[in-house]
């Protein structure tokens, strides 16, 4: 199987950091492995930033431990910059910001816990949403 290239909406992000117990850290666990490779941009990093700030005392890590988990993310990733803007194609233009990420990276799979946020995505640009339990599934780490 290929390698695929996704990117993950923050709310996966988000649940892998309040709970070790789901698939969406079971996934996160799984960045830099070479199982699949992940794509973000300077927008959608500082996205991720903004909504782990709000996570300050909910979750057992301080904000330098955020910090590097955004360190790590970044370093492993691939990086773009995104010259063509999609928007207004998702009711919520942060789901746009993840959608050109995935366009600008030629990505295979949209991760997310909002899949009907990104009902048209699949459709017009082939870009398969999924869950993080449903993306585990294919990569064979869940049965």
């Amino acid at each position: 199987m290929e390698v695929p290239d996704i990117v993950l909406d923050t709310n996966v992000l988000v649940s892998a950091l309040r709970s070790r117990r789901g698939a969406s850290f079971r996934l996160l666990s799984l960045v830099g492995t070479g199982r699949f490779t992940l794509h973000v941009s300077v927008p959608l990093v500082l996205e991720y930033e903004s909504a782990l700030k709000h996570l300050v005392d909910k979750v057992p890590l301080t904000p330098e431990d955020m910090d590097a988990v955004l360190d790590y993310l970044v370093s492993v990733a691939r990086r773009h910059h995104i010259y063509f803007l999609w928007r207004p194609f998702l009711p919520d233009p942060k789901d746009d910001m993840v959608l050109e990420v995935a366009v600008t990276g030629r990505c295979s799979h949209i991760v997310t816990h909002n899949v009907r946020h990104f009902r048209r995505v699949e459709s017009v640009f082939g870009i398969h949403v999924v869950t993080p339990q449903a993306f585990l599934r294919l990569l064979g780490v869940l049965p």
